[in-house]
C-alpha cells in the first residue's frame, strides 16, 4: 500500500490500452505511458466522490484511467460546471506543479479509477521525457481553448445553438453510441449545470432543451440526455439547421 496526497491506495499493474488520441496518455508512446502508469498509486471513487477539492493544497497529479469526471468551480456560492474529462486525461497538474491551491473541484460521474502521482515523481518523469512537457502545455491549452470557445459562443449564438454546440462536444467526449445511431451522453447533467456551461438562465436552458426535443433531435429524462439525430444536432450547432 502507498500513501499519495493523504490517500491510501494499492499499487497495481495496468495494461496499456488505446487511449483517445486527444488525451494526455494518448499522446505518450506506449513505453512512456506504461512507465508513468507504473508510478501511480490507484484509487477508485464512487459516483459523487470528490477527487480534488477547490482551494485545497495538493502535491499530486491525477491520471483518469476509467470513467468520467466533472470539473466545477464555485461562483457566487454555486457550483459552475467547467467541463467533463475522459479516460486518459491529466487532472490537477496546474495546482501540483505551481504549488498553488486547486482551482476547481473534480467529482466522479459514476465509478472511476484514477492514478495518483506525487509531484516529485511526476517532475522527474518530465525531466526524463522532455517532450512530455509539451503535452502538459497542450493539455492546459486545450482546456483554455474550450473555455474561450464557450465565451465566444455566448455573444455569437442564441441559446438553442449554444446548447447544441455544447451537447455535440460533450457527446464527442463521453457519448455511448447505439446501433440505431443514437448517442447517449454517459454523464448525468442537470439543467443548472447545462445553463452554467453556456451562461444562460435555467429557464432559458429549459426552453432550449424543449426546442431541440420538439425537433426530434434529443430525448431527455432526469439528468439524462440522448441525442436522437446526431447529424441534425450537428447542423443546428453549425447554425444551419
Amino acid at each position: 500500500m502507498a500513501t499519495v496526497g493523504g490517500v491510501m491506495a494499492e499499487r497495481i499493474p495496468r495494461t496499456i490500452t488505446g487511449w483517445a488520441s486527444g488525451t494526455f496518455l494518448g499522446g505518450l508512446t506506449p513505453s512512456a505511458a506504461g512507465e508513468l502508469l507504473g508510478l501511480c498509486a490507484r484509487r477508485r471513487y464512487p459516483a459523487g466522490g470528490a477527487i480534488l477539492r477547490e482551494g485545497s493544497i495538493g502535491s499530486h497529479v491525477v491520471l483518469l484511467e476509467s470513467g468520467f469526471v466533472k470539473v466545477t468551480t464555485a461562483v457566487d456560492g454555486l457550483a459552475t460546471l467547467l467541463g467533463i474529462r475522459m479516460p486518459g486525461e491529466l487532472i490537477g497538474e496546474i495546482g501540483a506543479l505551481t504549488r498553488t491551491p486547486r482551482n476547481a473541484t473534480v467529482t466522479a460521474c459514476g465509478v472511476v479509477q484514477v492514478g495518483l502521482i506525487p509531484r516529485p515523481l511526476f517532475e522527474d518523469f518530465l525531466r526524463r521525457y522532455p517532450d512530455t512537457s509539451t503535452l502538459v502545455m497542450a493539455t492546459i491549452a486545450r482546456k483554455l481553448t474550450w473555455a474561450n470557445r464557450r465565451r465566444s459562443d455566448f455573444a455569437a449564438f442564441p441559446a438553442h445553438i449554444r446548447l447544441a454546440r455544447l451537447l455535440v462536444e460533450i457527446a464527442e467526449v463521453c457519448g455511448r453510441h447505439h446501433p440505431d445511431g443514437r448517442i447517449e451522453i454517459a454523464v448525468p447533467l442537470s439543467q443548472p449545470e447545462l445553463a452554467a456551461m453556456i451562461a444562460i438562465a435555467r429557464a432559458t436552458v429549459g426552453k432550449a432543451l424543449h426546442e431541440l426535443r420538439s425537433r426530434g433531435l434529443i430525448g431527455t429524462a432526469y439528468r439524462r440526455i440522448v441525442i436522437l439525430h446526431p447529424e441534425g444536432l450537428a447542423r443546428v450547432a453549425d447554425g444551419v439547421g
